[in-house]
């Protein structure tokens, strides 16, 4: 099937012919119909699967039309919510490009970067409004913007908001819009929380469930390496000596262990650069589009960040850290394999990440295939494992640790008849001298 059996306007039809996309892709083809006919939608669908054309298109078109009917009205029609910077700037491109025969403005605000030129542009008036819920609530309490006429609202990775925290503020948000609306949930994966979460600012929506996890996966290389942990930078440096590894995604599970591989990496002449929360908003786009270009091999990045990282051609991303969650795992690894299409992913594992290696393996139901054709890699019986209880019961005494420094805190205060009225103070700074 193809667009215009769709129904898809000419303006857009064009706009996508000279994106050569010739057509849609299943979450595109279920969910377009169904927006186009103004219902609400739950939809999931892996990475690099079409998400962003699924929900831009309709909001153009029916937009378009609305346009023609009162060309004058600059008030906020739609809202996408997303939430990462890069993810915010990806899916404003798109709706930029998607509409580009269509007088429709399109802006997109985010956090990290002054606010005085996203402010004017919006004095100036816009029709769909990208934003990340910090900044967004920023401005609407500075009384720089209003979301009382949006009548399209996008939730975009809603799995990703969650985990970030910014459920509260999503609720706030969605407070502000009309209730007279057609809402769009967009997720990578869905668990309960987010099926809680549309349940309440939905009305009855279609649910849609395209591209299974173990469909995708199967079209991906797998592999792991049993590596000691300080000998994992060893082994990355060793697998880049291949060139077939051209495109690079790296995963860390933190900033600074993120910092610290590029750092060793540049050491070595190997073009590298790091992305993740600390990183300002241009040093954060410059590493990405470096990346784009091809100018820098390896990307290394922390799981927050890499949302919104929409790379063609990436042809390996290696998990250097395992990943707690193993939902994450999937989604890691389907940024090599774009669209439905083949990758290869590369999975470190030592000792301390037995127990997640194991969920991961029972989550995707398969045996990820042990590699050992690096003179860093070692055989699974070589790793001193670490089981959870043992792991359970080192986090459990930690726990009795700080609850025994809590009591001696409250003991010494006593002891030096601290009033009530002091005592927080006094336990406050014995808290942070146990730490």
């Amino acid at each position: 099937m193809t667009f215009k059996e769709l129904y898809v306007i000419d303006p857009i039809l064009k706009a996508l012919e000279a994106k050569e996309y010739s057509e849609p892709t299943p979450i595109q083809l279920e969910s377009i119909p169904v927006l186009l006919q103004g219902k609400d939608i739950l939809g999931s669908a892996q990475t690099g699967t079409g998400k962003t054309a699924a929900f831009a298109i309709p909001i153009l078109q029916n937009l378009h039309f609305e346009k023609v009917n009162d060309p004058s009205n600059r008030n906020i029609k739609a809202l996408v919510l997303a939430p990462t910077r890069e993810l915010a700037l990806q899916i404003h491109d798109n709706f930029k490009e998607y509409g580009r025969n269509i007088r429709l403005r399109t802006t997109v605000i985010y956090g990290g970067v002054p606010q005085s030129k996203q402010v004017r542009i919006l004095q100036n008036g816009v029709d769909i409004l990208v934003a990340t819920p910090g900044r967004l609530l920023d401005l609407i309490q500075q009384r720089k913007l209003t979301l009382a006429h949006v009548t399209y609202l996008v939730l975009d990775e809603a799995d990703r908001m969650l985990d970030m925290g910014f459920v509260k503020d999503v609720r706030k948000i969605v407070a502000m819009v009309k209730k007279e609306r057609q809402t769009m949930f967009f997720s990578a994966t869905m668990p309960q929380a987010i099926v809680t979460l549309s349940n309440e600012m939905l009305h009855k929506p279609v649910r849609i469930m395209v591209t299974p996890e173990e469909e995708m996966i199967d079209k991906i290389k797998q592999s792991i390496y049993y590596v000691g942990k300080k000998k994992k930078i060893d082994l990355l440096v060793d697998l880049l000596k291949k060139k077939d590894l051209k495109s690079v995604l790296v995963f860390s599970r933190t900033k600074h262990g993120a910092n610290k591989i590029v750092k060793l990496l540049d050491q070595l002449d190997i073009a590298s650069a790091a992305i993740h929360g600390n990183k300002s908003q241009s040093a954060r786009q410059k590493a990405l589009n470096s990346f784009k270009q091809k100018k820098t091999r390896v990307l290394v990045a922390t799981d927050i960040a890499a949302r919104g990282i929409d790379v063609d051609e990436l042809s390996h991303v290696i998990n250097y850290d395992l990943p707690e969650v193993p939902e994450t795992y999937i989604h890691r690894i389907g940024r090599t394999g774009r669209a439905g299409l083949g990758g290869v992913a590369i999975s470190f594992c030592s000792h301390d990440e037995i127990d997640l290696l194991k969920d991961i393996q029972k989550h995707i139901q398969m045996q990820i295939t042990v590699k050992t054709d690096s003179v860093y890699a070692i055989e699974p019986s070589a790793l001193p494992i670490e089981s959870k209880s043992k792991s359970n019961q080192r986090n459990s005494n930690q726990s009795n640790k700080s609850k025994n420094n809590k009591s001696y805190s409250r003991k010494r205060a006593r002891n030096k008849k601290v009033t009530p009225k002091n005592y927080s103070k006094y336990d406050n700074k014995n808290r942070s001298r146990n730490r």
